[in-house]
């Protein structure tokens, strides 16, 4: 690990911000996740990331645990969760009821790039801050919105959260064992799928705009991201008409490709082409499954895996899974250990890629992030600027983007 990554900022150190997105000004209407996680996608990259929050209690996630506190009592608790996807940005606190306040974000989006907002369609029109009234103060900007169903349409203001996108989406009915309840992702993917599209699509946009001098509404909803990223069950269905069912660990098109359970722990394989199988065979010793018609073709492994299980699974407990993945690992065929987070987390790789940084929160903490995980050649992610405390930066900001 690098010096500059090994070093936490002091808790009231502001270093410039550095990157390929320097000298982009975002002014964020981001709650909860969706919307904060792509401002922190810009902020990572050097974007000067101004978020807007209510001065009573500010963005809700601020109240979310694990809250942690500071080496002085005196200077409260703060959300691990909140810090987690706002760090490197600036805060300030307005009443949206209060008219003069209005007035002054009204000013900032007048100098802003981008704009990045998820409240729900119409909120923010209401104000006098939707796109069309900003668009004629600024017309290069970029206004991004994020929502569960988009601008338009028959869903478009019903209020979503992650777990309902997840569900009405599809997603839920291909996650967990055959023959049981639907179940959620562990991550969730509703909110930072929509994020990261947002955060592409924004800069895209910026460069057009940059090209043309006309901004564009970026309307992205978390429904459409979860789709986007469904491509091969859709295409299932497209293709057969059939309906996609959950497979817990299992894959619909390779096999094996899927997890295990050695003598003392579960693991995981991924045999997907014929060399791979081929391997795996010699390594637990059945070289007569290579010709067996039932597994001779992706396709038949595929639709035949419920019997290549019951053939492997009996194998595979007579050793351990260190035994097994080393014995993969030689042969070339991808596998790998069913981590929880505190492993994986402490992985040799992750320490190499250097993705776990040093953090301080505005009451004196000292934690941990996963910074921005994308190397770009000539530019060094770091935790510039630490989370916010809530209303922090009113007088900077308007000091710098307003003179």
């Amino acid at each position: 690990m690098s010096e500059d990554r090994a070093k936490a900022p002091a808790a009231g150190a502001v270093a410039s911000p550095a990157g390929p997105l320097a000298g982009i000004r975002v002014l964020e209407f981001g709650q909860i996740a969706a919307g904060p996680f792509c401002g922190m996608l810009l902020a990572d990259l050097g974007a000067d990331v101004v978020k807007v929050e209510k001065p009573e209690g500010g963005d809700d996630m601020r109240r979310w645990p694990p809250m942690t506190a500071g080496p002085d009592a005196s200077a409260g608790r703060y959300s691990e969760n909140f810090a987690s996807v706002n760090r490197n940005k600036r805060s300030i606190a307005v009443d949206l009821k209060d008219a003069a306040a209005v007035a002054k974000l009204r000013r900032l989006a007048a100098v802003a790039d981008v704009i990045v907002e998820n409240f729900r369609p119409g909120v923010l029109d209401r104000l006098g801050l939707g796109y069309d009234a900003l668009r004629v103060l600024n017309p290069k900007l970029v206004y991004t919105s994020l929502t569960g169903y988009g601008q338009t349409g028959p869903y478009a203001g019903r209020g979503a959260f992650d777990v309902t996108i997840q569900a009405v989406s599809g997603l839920m009915s291909v996650t967990g064992e055959p023959g049981r309840e639907a179940v959620k992702a562990g991550v969730p993917v509703g909110d930072f799928v929509a994020g990261l599209y947002s955060a592409y699509t924004t800069l895209a946009a910026v460069m057009a705009a940059r090209a043309s001098g006309q901004g564009t509404r970026v309307d992205c909803s978390m429904l459409g991201g979860l789709l986007g990223i469904a491509q091969l069950q859709t295409s299932e269905y497209f293709g057969t008409g059939r309906i996609p069912q959950p497979l817990g660990s299992a894959h619909p098109r390779n096999a094996p490709y899927r997890g295990f359970r050695a003598s003392d722990a579960p693991f995981v394989i991924a045999a997907g082409n014929e060399k791979l199988w081929h391997s795996v065979c010699e390594a637990v010793g059945l070289d007569a499954l290579k010709a067996d018609p039932r597994f001779s073709t992706q396709e038949q492994r595929a639709g035949n895996q419920g019997e290549l299980f019951d053939l492997l699974q009996p194998v595979f407990e007579t050793q351990t899974a260190a035994y097994w993945l080393a014995e993969f690992d030689r042969r070339g065929v991808p596998c790998a250990p069913i981590n929880d987070y505190a492993e994986i987390l402490d992985d040799p790789q992750v320490a190499h890629l250097g993705l776990v940084h040093p953090m301080v929160l505005p009451n004196g903490r000292e934690t941990r992030t996963v910074g921005f995980p994308v190397q770009v050649g000539g530019f060094a992610f770091r935790v510039y600027r630490r989370p916010p405390a809530l209303g922090e930066h009113n007088d900077e900001v308007e000091r710098e983007w307003l003179g």
